[in-house]
């Protein structure tokens, strides 16, 4: 189970980040697991998948692509080892294959939504908003990006780079400096890491503030999510656990010993209100947050079956 474990831990500490990009290593990891298994018992072929499931299952509770694609390629049928290997292999290359198209395809769509001349405001990094943002460069829009840093992880340094190799102007701000540089933004845009019935956004920490100040000035908020970071289970009142991560990562262990009447909380996300979105652009188009129910009835209507609806 090494592959299983490996590309755990590069979730569980973020060397592997980014809602689409731990679903696609997740659905691989079960592929390799799949191929790798050596035993002719179809019950101990399905125990150890399971067991290997329930390992990503556990890394990244916030982030509902990774148990959408988990459940997308456990979904295995076969009355022999070797069928349901073949299935989870398929189900697994299918499930990248239309994630890394979904990418694209948001770029198309949510490009068109972006005006020559606009100054973007985006968060943390997301590749689908990088999409939008380097899809509308190409096709001569000349744009600007203001960029946060995303602390504590610094994920805006990522996504400084990213758009700096595309050729992009962007500046790199401070995440409390959001509402001051607002007054110069025409459009803003984010990803996601998850997406509740009510068409709520839950995203990187700060997002919530980025939507408000966005809000206060009039500007647009484009929220850019794949189908598979809808969370069907929010149908039934589930609500989205917010994963709290180390205080390390915040302020270290020394430092926060020697501050005996202090606590850190380090909250990795926040929830965006439905009404601060102006349209969540995804691989089947743009839709306004009250459609979300939609896209969970219509694109995951497998994991409503495996629920039960």
């Amino acid at each position: 189970m090494q592959s299983i474990s490996t590309t755990a831990k590069k979730i569980r500490t973020m060397e592997i980040r980014g809602a689409g990009a731990i679903a696609r290593a997740a659905a691989s990891a079960l592929k390799e697991h799949a191929l790798s298994l050596k035993t002719n018992s179809l019950s101990d072929f399905n125990r150890e998948m399971e067991k290997a499931a329930q390992i990503l299952l556990k890394t990244r509770p916030t982030a509902v692509s990774l148990p959408n694609a988990v459940r997308f390629v456990m979904r295995c049928h076969g009355d022999t080892v070797e069928e349901v290997r073949a299935s989870i292999v398929s189900s697994a290359d299918e499930f990248v294959k239309r994630s890394e198209k979904a990418v694209e395809q948001i770029g198309k769509i949510g490009a068109k939504r972006v005006r020559d001349g606009d100054i973007i405001m985006t968060h943390c990094n997301s590749t689908a908003a990088i999409s939008i943002m380097a899809t509308a460069f190409k096709q001569g829009k000349n744009i600007r990006v203001i960029a946060t840093e995303s602390r504590p992880m610094m994920q805006g340094h990522i996504t400084i780079q990213q758009l700096n190799d595309a050729g992009i102007p962007t500046t790199l701000i401070v995440d409390s400096a959001m509402r001051y540089h607002m007054q110069d933004v025409d459009l803003a845009i984010v990803g996601a890491d998850a997406i509740g019935v009510n068409g709520c956004l839950v995203n990187k920490i700060g997002t919530s503030q980025l939507a408000l100040a966005a809000h206060e000035a009039r500007v647009n908020l484009l929220v850019a999510a794949e189908t598979f970071k809808f969370s069907p289970r929010t149908i039934f009142g589930e609500l989205i656990e917010i994963e709290e991560r180390s205080p390390d990562e915040v302020l270290d262990t020394k430092t926060r010993k020697s501050l005996k009447n202090v606590v850190v909380r380090n909250p990795a996300f926040d929830v965006t209100p439905p009404e601060y979105i102006d349209l969540i652009c995804t691989e089947v188009g743009a839709i306004p947050p009250e459609m979300a129910y939609t896209i969970i009835r219509d694109y995951l209507g497998w994991e409503l079956e495996e629920l039960g609806v």
